[in-house]
């Protein structure tokens, strides 16, 4: 699966357009971690645990985008954008959506 965040393939022609596919993941970090974060918060410092929390996050939601776009029959997923938001301290969600698409 191809995927890109530019409006088109370079080099490639689009076939067909399937519509919108997206993923979507909520995540936390246990308590231990959570509090370890909170402290780097305090006195400052590179908060790995949250940024493990993202990476993860963003894994699962593109996992299940490209499951979505396979489903369809398309080979590739363009213009492709991420979103996120804090649903409460310690947790957040994580949003990848794009088209999916047929390549010539």
């Amino acid at each position: 699966m191809i995927i890109v965040n530019t409006e088109t393939v370079p080099g490639m022609e689009i076939e067909r357009a399937f519509g919108i596919v997206s993923g979507n993941t909520v995540q936390a970090k246990h308590i231990g971690k959570d509090i370890v974060g909170g402290l780097r918060g305090i006195v400052g410092g590179k908060m790995v645990e949250y940024e493990e929390m993202f990476r993860e996050a963003r894994e699962i939601a593109e996992k299940e985008m490209v499951k979505q776009a396979e489903d369809l029959g398309a080979d590739a997923i363009v213009n492709i954008r991420y979103t996120s938001s804090s649903i409460m301290s310690g947790s957040s969600e994580v949003m990848v959506y794009g088209t999916a698409v047929k390549l010539k």
